[in-house]
């Protein structure tokens, strides 16, 4: 959904009519500290998803290091 500025002016001109002239300042402050917490938490999401994918390969090597263990003794028991 896009707006054109016709739609942006008429919803300033609403919301001036709405809230008056001496709260649009406090308004606007309130929707940019939303903002601006929103871009901070959605940003922050990539760091999980890279925790994740460490967390998989720590596990992928922990199944490699116990393959390679069970073979080690598969081959010991074998020479013995």
């Amino acid at each position: 959904m896009r707006l054109g500025t016709m739609e942006l002016i008429v919803i300033l001109v609403v919301v001036l009519l709405i809230f008056g002239p001496k709260q649009l300042p406090k308004l606007a402050k309130m929707v940019g500290n939303g903002v601006g917490s929103l871009k901070k938490h959605v940003n922050a999401q990539p760091d999980w998803e890279e925790e994740k994918v460490e967390e998989k390969k720590t596990v992928e090597e922990k199944k490699e290091t116990v393959i390679i263990d069970a073979e080690e003794k598969k081959e010991e028991t074998q020479k013995a």
